[in-house]
């Protein structure tokens, strides 16, 4: 059922549309015209963090849209939480990249949900009756425990449980306070019966793992120096950290509109798929909107 602001929504669409039809010259461009592929009327208001890799995945989910025949209205650099939530809850925006553990934790703080799966599905209950998300990407920004190509390689490391397999000492490098967290050397212990040391690197921490200082990394997942520093992030079978996969917020209002699309893209995106869209913007400079053309364009989705 459509809300007032849906149906206000709508009666000015349609008041567009029929003066753009009575007028003989129109554009054949014109993003109300009702030829759209999707038939849709209704202005679909995307927004986004102030983060680049957050607007980067906005701006994908705008194109995809435009493509499939909406309007649609960019409100990009928000801010966080506590700035943006509120404007989805009364539907003043439609939809919004998130991150599955770390929204779920902003509306249930006590979860004890870790694996990509568990937080996903407890999310769905979590979320206030005026929001839902659709289909979690394989793509995450979470912390993650990073090695060097070469020392994956010389160990046959894929996953966090191969480390108890290596023969030299292990050391681990991160922010200070990474030496009391649940996720730190007493839960790599815990859940996977790895000993390591531990080194605090703070804001050196890629640099030391490169020099060779610790030979373990705590690096969030979407890191651009995981591409261009050749870095291998292990997997987490058992959960050990809290996953954060990419997933749309949507105001329910417009959910059903907009799944085949939004979800279309979300298959696309994987983790080593962010982290290159991530380079594309830091590194290379590129702005999210040539960004996220060309990786509609590479995926099939435009």
């Amino acid at each position: 059922m459509f809300t007032a602001r849906n149906k206000g929504r709508l009666a000015l669409g349609a008041v567009v549309v029929g003066a753009a039809l009575a007028l003989s010259g129109c554009a054949t461009g014109d993003p109300l015209d009702s030829g759209s592929s999707s038939g849709a009327s209704e202005t679909i208001v995307v927004g986004s963090q102030a983060y680049y890799s957050n607007e980067i995945i906005a701006e994908i989910y705008s194109q995809a849209l435009e493509n499939a025949g909406f309007t649609v209205e960019r409100k990009f650099q928000i801010g966080q939480r506590d700035a943006y939530l509120p404007s989805l809850e009364s539907g003043e925006v439609d939809l919004f990249p998130e991150y599955t553990g770390n929204l779920l934790q902003f509306y249930s703080p006590d979860t004890t949900a870790t694996t990509s799966d568990d937080v996903y599905a407890e999310l769905k209950t979590a979320l206030p009756d005026t929001l839902t998300v659709l289909d979690q990407a394989a793509a995450t920004d979470q912390d993650s425990y990073n090695v060097t190509a070469d020392f994956a390689a010389t160990n046959n490391l894929k996953s966090l449980a191969d480390l108890k397999n290596v023969t030299v000492p292990l050391t681990l490098g991160g922010n200070p306070e990474l030496a009391e967290r649940l996720y730190g050397p007493a839960g790599l212990l815990a859940t996977y019966g790895v000993t390591v040391g531990f080194t605090a690197t703070g804001d050196t921490t890629v640099e030391d793992l490169l020099a060779g200082t610790v030979n373990i990394a705590n690096v969030y997942s979407a890191d651009p120096r995981i591409q261009t520093d050749n870095l291998v992030t292990l997997a987490d079978p058992e959960g050990l950290f809290l996953a954060s996969n990419v997933v749309p917020l949507v105001n329910k209002d417009v959910a059903d509109q907009i799944a085949d699309v939004i979800n279309a893209v979300q298959a696309k995106l994987t983790a080593e798929g962010l982290v290159a869209l991530n380079v594309q913007s830091t590194v290379d400079q590129k702005s999210s909107a040539d960004i996220a053309t060309q990786w509609l364009k590479d995926n099939g989705l435009s």
